[in-house]
């Protein structure tokens, strides 16, 4: 790979490129060139945004303050806000050198072509080395190379918020230690989406594929902020065990300049925003990438109201799924029970244990 090419379409890489692009850039690129249904779209390296710090002289302002601060661990918050204003202020003030702007011009306005829209719609999200979940900005529905630009910044000035600071500080991570690529990436006119796990990312159960839906965007799913549609897949039968509707009175959609939330038609809030056929679809997807990918999934996904079913659906982002505990053995599922049992009146504890369902 040349050393000093710096945005690469997403057929062109891979997960090898992990540290080059950042994590999302490298899945994407892999998930494309296994064939999975990935929007179009191209990737700006890690090592862009180092020669615009560098060439900008961004670099040397931002090293200089960071000396000034002496060790920020257990600093409080008011600390982390200044920092962060500072930092992000001299980004913001920098212009991204000519021949790295028209880079970034000619990769969008060459994807405006081959899909063949004018300023297509695109999301500009933010790809680093080491998944932090939430830490970094996206922005959707971005249109225009100019905007597309300024986003750019913006999202490499997310590295620089004051909960990122203050992870770091705490982390005793270098606070420049964050260094962002970006995905650009063709907006899906999302119907419905979503994310969905291989493994519950609370128990460790690898038996069963969790999905989480809502109508638009997905982001209305993955904030958490709203309430949503869960679907629980068995992984050998493709049987749906669980289904539990959300209320759903609010959800994200692309708007004329960005996306947003709005409220939920009353017709479309109380029954589910996937059919039993787009359940199954987005279940095969995650089994596929865990096959794939060699282990546990956590992925996003859409269905893009522009095409039909099975064409609509889209693959977004998918990464290792992170579990919070090791999944249990019979024995220590069992020591539980009676660890919880003993703490429990007998009178409850008859009713409990009818409800346990035990699966080995």
């Amino acid at each position: 790979m040349d050393s000093e090419k710096f945005i690469f379409w997403f057929e062109e890489t891979g997960k090898e490129h992990n540290n080059i692009l950042g994590k999302k850039c490298a899945n994407l690129g892999e998930s494309t060139r296994m064939g999975f249904p990935v929007p179009p779209g191209f990737s700006i390296s890690i090592g862009l945004y180092r020669k615009f710090l560098e060439r900008s002289g961004a670099r040397k302002e931002m090293e200089h303050y960071i000396a000034s601060l002496g060790n920020l661990k257990g600093k409080g918050i008011d600390v982390f806000q200044k920092a962060g204003e500072v930092l992000q202020g001299i980004i913001f003030r920098k212009e991204i050198q000519s021949e790295l702007k028209d880079g970034i011009t000619s990769h969008y306005e060459e994807l405006c072509k081959k899909i063949g829209i004018s300023k297509v719609a695109v999301a500009v999200r933010s790809a680093g080395t080491e998944s932090r979940p939430g830490m970094f900005d996206t922005y959707l529905n971005v249109r225009g190379a100019d905007n597309v630009l300024r986003k750019v910044k913006e999202v490499w000035a997310s590295a620089f918020t004051p909960r990122a600071i203050a992870f770091r500080a705490q982390k005793d991570i270098p606070m420049l230690g964050d260094e962002l690529g970006i995905c650009i990436v063709k907006m899906v006119n999302a119907k419905s989406a979503g994310i969905g796990f291989t493994v519950d990312p609370i128990t460790g159960d690898d038996s069963e594929i969790l999905i989480e839906a809502n109508w638009g965007l997905g982001e209305g799913v993955v904030t958490g902020s709203e309430s949503i549609d869960k679907f629980v897949v068995d992984k050998e039968s493709l049987v749906i065990k669980e289904k539990e509707v959300g209320k759903k009175i609010k959800h994200v959609s692309m708007k004329e300049k960005g996306a947003e939330w709005e409220y939920t038609r009353s017709d479309l809030r109380s029954i589910p925003c996937l059919s039993y056929e787009e359940i199954v679809a987005v279940a095969k997807l995650a089994l596929k990438l865990e096959s794939v990918m060699g282990g546990p999934q956590d992925i996003e996904w859409a269905f893009d109201s522009d095409f039909s079913f099975p064409d609509n659906l889209f693959l977004l982002q998918t990464r290792t799924a992170k579990v919070l505990v090791k999944k249990l053995s019979r024995d220590q599922l069992a020591d539980r029970l009676v660890g919880n049992f003993r703490k429990m009146d007998l009178s409850k504890a008859k009713d409990k244990i009818k409800n346990v369902e035990f699966k080995f």
